[in-house]
């Protein structure tokens, strides 16, 4: 690395501190060379020379563009077709039949995933609502899909996926809703139209303020990288966002008890789930 893009002891703990506060995310000294070098990359990119004068810039910028460019690069996208598959075994065995029976009128059924990577967990709920849950027919669903990284939402709404992202999918659901293009699979536009993307930090409450009404939140593998401060914050804006007796899937090494105490946790047969009380 350049003399001039070296990072010092104290100019990690200026950045770990100023993005920790922006968006939840706590990184650990192990993430040194990590963080060391995506810093190093936007110094060169915006051609601020140092890393004092890029923290200045990244501080004040009005336009909060290039914290946004940043954070695309500091984010990990990494995911796969039916991930832990056994939580939509339960949202269409359990959850969604709760929730139908409890409803009272006819709105749509609303489900949130959060973080939405490049598309595969929100695009798995879809297929699996299309094949395995009858009540499909029966009642209307929206999926909306969140996330801080505005180059991933890009990737996601494209649809194009490698040979990686699909091979836990049984084969014949892969044949049914990809085409293979080249060195890769193209989903079908009618999962690709079954889904609404769109971009959120889950830390600011001005961005999720809106997010209201939802029966069911996915929220996999994401408060990992906060700490126990922002994973209370992350858990009641997650209760903010769901209806009275809404249902919460965290990813398998997490907990929500651990850090919350709003929710009710269920053991449904095929996974563990934590529900917003229904008389709130």
């Amino acid at each position: 690395m350049d003399d001039s893009l070296i990072i010092t002891d104290a100019d990690f703990e200026k950045f770990r501190e100023f993005f920790y506060r922006k968006t939840g995310i706590q990184f650990e000294t192990t993430k040194r060379y990590f963080v060391d070098k995506r810093l190093a990359e936007r110094i060169e990119a915006t051609k601020t020379r140092s890393f004092r004068a890029y923290f200045t810039m990244l501080r004040f910028e009005a336009s909060g563009e290039e914290l946004q460019q940043l954070t695309n690069l500091m984010t990990v996208n990494e995911t796969y077709f039916f991930r832990e598959e056994y939580q939509f075994e339960c949202l269409v065995k359990s959850m969604l039949p709760d929730i139908v029976r409890r409803k009272t009128d006819r709105s749509p059924i609303r489900i949130w995933a959060i973080p939405s990577s490049s598309g595969e967990e929100p695009y798995s709920i879809a297929i699996y609502l299309l094949e395995y849950w009858a009540g499909l027919a029966h009642w209307d669903v929206e999926i909306v899909s969140s996330d801080i990284d505005t180059q991933i939402l890009s990737q996601a709404k494209r649809g194009f996926y490698s040979e990686r992202s699909v091979s836990h999918m049984p084969p014949h659901l892969v044949r049914k809703y990809f085409t293979r293009k080249g060195d890769g699979y193209q989903l079908s536009d009618d999962v690709l139209s079954a889904v609404e993307f769109t971009r959120v930090n889950l830390h600011d409450r001005a961005d999720t303020r809106s997010y209201r009404d939802f029966d069911v939140a996915f929220c996999r593998n994401l408060l990992i990288y906060f700490d126990d401060v922002s994973r209370k914050a992350a858990a009641e804006t997650l209760y903010d966002a769901l209806k009275p007796g809404g249902f919460v899937c965290l990813g398998h090494s997490e907990s929500m008890s651990r850090f919350s105490s709003l929710y009710k946790v269920w053991n449904f047969p095929d996974a563990r789930v934590y529900q917003k009380p229904k008389d709130v």
